[in-house]
């Protein structure tokens, strides 16, 4: 089973930028639909941006023209680049791979905090 290891949040102030990575064990990668999920407190996760085998995008309302997603499988890596960040932003952000077949696969998550 692939392995997921996000990378890359932290603390930045409103209006700021942050860009995320996720690193898949796998030689494989570019068979898999990759995404990125945030969960707030007390909220249910929710995708924030996802990215097909053949690189098409969709993304959330609430990010679209301020989160970018993308992709590179000779290094079996996902980007989230983060920009205009708003405090409801503020989330555990977790990586996905889903396969073709079969069940996907989380990452670990990683932290995002937007605040001043």
């Amino acid at each position: 089973q692939v392995q997921l290891v996000e990378s890359g949040g932290g603390l930045v102030q409103p209006g700021g930028s942050l860009g995320l990575s996720c690193a898949a064990s796998t030689s494989i990668f570019s068979i898999y639909t990759m995404g990125w999920y945030r969960q707030a407190p007390g909220k249910q996760r929710e995708l924030v941006a996802g990215i097909s085998r053949g690189g098409s995008t969709n993304y959330a309302d609430s990010v679209k023209g301020r989160f970018t997603i993308s992709r590179d499988n000779a290094k079996n890596t996902v980007f989230l680049q983060m920009k205009s960040l708003k405090p409801e932003d503020t989330a555990v952000y977790y990586c996905n791979a889903k396969p073709p077949i079969g069940a996907s696969t989380w990452g670990q998550g990683t932290q995002v905090t937007v605040s001043a």
